[in-house]
């Protein structure tokens, strides 16, 4: 279904439907670029998007695959649960779960950056499981580090990345 290339030395630029946020944040964590289309806008302004940035739609939507704008730069995800959508992912896209883990913001996108000392120094330093590097995000000012749930995340984006074609 998808007319994209397998193993592209770049990788596509992901846009989800709004039915895929959990989906979408993974793709962010594991370092993909991923847009999420926000609540109520129509499935003309989603392909617009798509096709103005040259992304790939991730979709639900069986009726979205019959749109020529995007034909072959469309997902069509049979499932719900999130190890199914992994597989599709991986199967028609190739995606590498470990491209850039944790270098977005899994809430906006944005490509993070090393905190400055004063953005460290907001840091809740009394919470156990705060560690060094600390980034953050240059658009909504989220502060990260590698915690408890980082390692947990890094583990299953690691085991999906394992189950790619060419590993």
């Amino acid at each position: 279904m998808i007319g994209i290339p397998k193993q592209s030395d770049i990788p596509p630029r992901l846009l989800c439907d709004e039915m895929l946020a959990r989906l979408a944040r993974w793709l962010r964590a594991a370092g993909h670029d991923t847009l999420l289309e926000e609540d109520g806008h129509s499935d003309h302004h989603l392909v617009e998007q798509a096709v103005r940035e040259g992304r790939v739609i991730i979709t639900r939507d069986r009726e979205m695959t019959q749109r020529r704008a995007i034909q072959g730069r469309v997902v069509l995800l049979d499932s719900d649960r999130l190890e199914d959508q992994v597989k599709t992912l991986t199967d028609q896209l190739g995606l590498d779960w470990c491209l850039a883990p944790f270098s977005r913001c899994m809430v906006d996108n944005t490509p993070v950056r090393p905190a400055t000392p004063s953005e460290i120094a907001r840091l809740p330093w009394q919470k156990p499981g705060v560690h060094a590097p600390f980034t953050v995000c240059p658009t909504c000012g989220r502060l990260f580090w590698k915690g408890g749930h980082t390692r947990r995340m890094l583990s299953k984006l690691q085991e999906w990345a394992s189950r790619r074609p060419d590993k």
